[in-house]
């Protein structure tokens, strides 16, 4: 096949609705604008979000709070997640990531408490938690801080 025989598919282009030309057009008198009202307008056109004069979904709902943009985002991890290393294994944010525990655009990692560690981990990581931290070193492990 040679780029001078493709052919369009059947049904893949359309010709534009010539609108305004008369009876003849199948679109007559009103131009398949119906009668009066706004869309039947020359240069109607709506922003995003409009309904119609009526009090628009954004207006109506209370506003509260605060978004800060510059806040540091943290994902929080589990004690008992940890299990999931091998005995004597050092633990950072690229291992946690390895292990599927946290996504891969992860930056800060805090460990929490929630649950028991059996296994003895370097844990090297942004946060802990007072109690996560008792728990690493309880476990005989080290709870570093990067």
């Amino acid at each position: 096949m040679k780029l001078n025989e493709l052919t369009k598919v059947p049904g893949s282009t359309t010709e534009a609705k010539r609108i305004g030309r008369g009876h003849g057009s199948g679109n007559g008198k009103t131009a398949g604008k119906g009668h009066k009202g706004q869309k039947a307008r020359a240069g109607h056109g709506f922003r995003p979000g409009f309904e119609g004069g009526q009090m628009p979904l954004q207006r109506r709902i209370p506003k509260r709070g605060f978004n800060n943009i510059f806040a540091e985002k943290w994902t929080a991890i589990n004690v008992a997640d940890l299990n999931k290393f091998e005995d004597g294994a050092t633990v950072d944010v690229a291992a946690l990531i390895e292990a599927r525990l946290v996504r891969r655009n992860t930056q800060n990692v805090k460990v929490l408490s929630n649950g028991e560690l059996t296994k003895k981990l370097t844990v090297q990581v942004g946060a802990y938690s007072e109690a996560a931290k008792a728990k690493i070193e309880a476990a005989g492990g080290k709870a570093e801080v990067i």
